[in-house]
């Protein structure tokens, strides 16, 4: 997901206003860019957020510390908002170390190997949920 064009209508509290905005999504911020220059004026690190389906075209996102603010966008199809939401949900930290322990459970299931012990970081809190795999051998 790179450099789709998105109407963003952001915030929403008290009065709305729409600023067409081209917005680029790298690893798990979202930048937003005027229509018309090459540098963002700003960005959403898309952490602790709810990312919700609001009609055909138009999806939004909260931030858990933030509730009463919503950032709306409205894509240009149907197809183009399943994408975007999709995209906006997996670009989490969580999403992905969610990914990777669940990945490292099955290659240690399968091969009776845990993939990260090679990297020296099997022992890392962060790559760590109560999954049932031994700690690395040192």
């Amino acid at each position: 997901m790179c450099a789709k064009s998105l109407t963003s209508i952001s915030p929403v509290f008290p009065t709305t206003v729409v600023k067409r905005r081209v917005v680029k999504l790298i690893v798990n911020f979202l930048f937003y860019f005027r229509t018309d220059e090459d540098e963002p004026i700003g960005a959403l690190l898309l952490e602790q957020c709810r990312v919700e389906r609001e009609d055909d075209q138009v999806f939004s996102i909260v931030f858990l510390d933030e509730a009463e603010r919503k950032y709306l966008f409205e894509c240009d199809s149907q197809e183009q908002c399943v994408e975007w939401i999709d995209a906006v949900v997996k670009a989490s930290y969580e999403f992905m170390r969610k990914n990777l322990i669940y990945y490292r459970t099955e290659i240690h299931r399968l091969t009776g190997k845990d993939p990260l012990e090679q990297y020296g970081i099997s022992d890392e809190t962060r790559f760590q949920v109560n999954s049932g795999l031994p700690p690395a051998a040192t």
